[in-house]
């Protein structure tokens, strides 16, 4: 059974990481999934990464679903409008869930760094990118789901409170998506339309492959490789777990009983059974309550 057949899915960065999972398992679900960013073949980002949304819309079409890759800057507002527009004339308007997981922050961020001493442009960026982003997507997407009167937004994070993560600008760009979805939540309810936040545990995605100098068929190596934190990486998941996670949520026939929450990669699997790509449910929830973190 394919529990997303017939339903539309748009993931604002899905080009690697954690929105290339979200993307790959709602198709495996059986959805359809317009895979947005700004990497494509022939031209990438400022990031200068190999990974293209082409390449997130081939895994999305090769487990089940359609991938449709569209590239757009999500800080870019007619690029924003363009995308829902062409939702609206190839889908009817029919749209169903949407997953913000802009991001793009990955080189601005000065850890250990007090606010006043951080690279202002740097940071002001960071906040381009993670929150200003957001609200553009979400403003020209909301619509389509007010209009059916059903439908879920998931404003993708890191952690699961308000508590400092390190840097302020950083800490400002990941809990700002939590309090997003906590307000679209309130402003949505009576359309029939639920928003809620989602997190990750410790993401083994390309990058912090790369970092560790490990692929995914030998990543457990990387724990005994004496780099910074690399003792953690036994709980490690792959962006996966994430996103079949998601999935299963935007499945689910309670989503109005759940908008407004946080839903971590560790509570979807508490509720919801689920295993990773490699039959592993790491629990950095229960890890890290025992670590002390």
């Amino acid at each position: 059974m394919l529990p997303l057949e017939g339903k539309i899915a748009v993931v604002a960065g899905s080009t690697r990481g954690a929105g290339r999972g979200i993307a790959a398992s709602l198709g495996e679900a059986g959805a359809t999934v317009y895979c947005t960013g700004r990497s494509v073949r022939g031209q990438a980002s400022d990031l200068n990464r190999s990974e293209t949304i082409e390449e997130t819309a081939e895994l999305v079409t090769a487990l089940g679903g359609q991938g449709i890759p569209v590239q757009a800057d999500h800080t870019v507002e007619s690029d924003v409008q363009a995308l829902f527009e062409r939702i609206q004339t190839e889908q009817n308007g029919k749209l169903d869930i949407l997953i913000n997981n802009i991001w793009g922050g990955e080189k601005l961020i000065e850890f250990d760094t007090p606010f006043w001493e951080h690279s202002l442009s740097n940071g002001l960026l960071m906040q381009e990118r993670a929150v200003k982003a957001h609200l553009i997507t979400a403003y020209y997407g909301a619509p389509l789901l007010v209009k059916q009167g059903s439908g879920l937004i998931i404003e993708v994070t890191d952690g699961i409170d308000y508590k400092y993560r390190g840097s302020l600008f950083y800490s400002l760009a990941k809990i700002s998506p939590i309090h997003i979805a906590e307000a679209m939540a309130a402003e949505l309810r009576p359309h029939g339309v639920s928003a809620v936040a989602a997190t990750p545990g410790f993401l083994r995605s390309e990058e912090m492959l790369e970092y560790f100098g490990v692929g995914e068929a030998n990543w457990q190596d990387a724990v005994h490789s004496g780099r910074p934190h690399a003792e953690h990486f036994s709980q490690s998941e792959t962006p996966r777990y994430i996103g079949r996670g998601i999935a299963a949520l935007a499945a689910s026939p309670d989503l109005m009983d759940r908008s407004g929450q946080v839903f971590s990669s560790w509570r979807l699997t508490d509720e919801f059974g689920i295993i990773d790509i490699d039959g592993r449910r790491p629990h950095w929830g229960n890890y890290a309550k025992k670590m002390g973190f």
